[in-house]
């Protein structure tokens, strides 16, 4: 390990830089490997002889590259390798992310009735103003944030939908709950944008990092549109691959 010793105060590179290039370092060989947890403000103060507000730099640097993760209450990690995301006629999270033998999981962070906008009534075939379920998610890999939607139904036909989902976290399961065992996707839009504070806040990223902007519609196996998302996924945390 780097030890305070061997940072050189004198060479013209901030000390905060030096310990944040000596941690990047890690990373790389793989002494910190991807999921993994720094060790503490305190503990890093005390290896390379700095106070906390030199380390506090040298992790907002780290953060704001993407290399690690800040986790509000249970440190800083990280950035595990990225998950491959297909985006096909069948896309569903939960297989995505057990298929490559990780924990998935879902989280409802709200929901209410409301009218449909433009956007989403001509997306769901309905008309301006028609009632819809509308719900905000979060979808996690190995408890990381991987996206969060915000997720349109048509009502009352799927009244229920945030009921099912909430016990499940899965939007699947949710449908299922609704009498829609399957579902296909008729339309993806895939856009990009920059982290805003709530990107940052539910995401864990810091502000300006790359964000994929994705529009969904889903249909029941009748051709129906049942389902209209926009979803902001962490660019960092995801590789897209789109098919058939």
């Amino acid at each position: 390990m780097t030890e305070g010793l061997m940072l050189a105060r004198g060479r013209g590179v901030t000390v905060w830089r030096q310990i944040a290039e000596a941690l990047e370092a890690e990373i790389a060989a793989g002494g910190l490997a991807p999921g993994a947890r720094l060790p503490t403000e305190a503990q890093l103060s005390q290896r390379f002889a700095v106070n906390r507000h030199t380390v506090r730099q040298a992790i907002k640097s780290l953060v704001e590259r993407g290399l690690v993760r800040v986790a509000q209450g249970s440190g800083t990690f990280v950035e595990a390798r990225p998950l491959a995301y297909p985006i096909s006629a069948r896309t569903r999270f939960s297989e995505i992310v057990i298929g490559q033998a990780r924990d998935p999981a879902g989280k409802l962070l709200g929901h209410r009735v409301a009218g449909a906008d433009h956007r989403i009534a001509e997306a769901l075939g309905l008309s301006p103003g028609a009632p819809i379920l509308r719900l905000e998610s979060m979808h996690f890999a190995d408890g990381v944030p991987i996206s969060w939607a915000v997720i349109a139904f048509p009502m009352p036909r799927f009244e229920r939908v945030a009921e099912f989902y909430g016990a499940s976290g899965s939007i699947t399961a949710a449908l299922a709950g609704c009498g829609v065992p399957d579902y296909r996707r008729a339309m993806t839009r895939v856009g990009a944008t920059i982290a805003d504070a709530l990107d940052s806040a539910r995401l864990e990223i810091a502000e300006g990092r790359p964000v994929l902007e994705i529009e969904s519609i889903n249909v029941d196996p009748q051709g129906v549109p049942i389902q209209w998302a926009a979803s902001h996924f962490c660019a960092d945390r995801v590789r897209l691959t789109v098919g058939g």
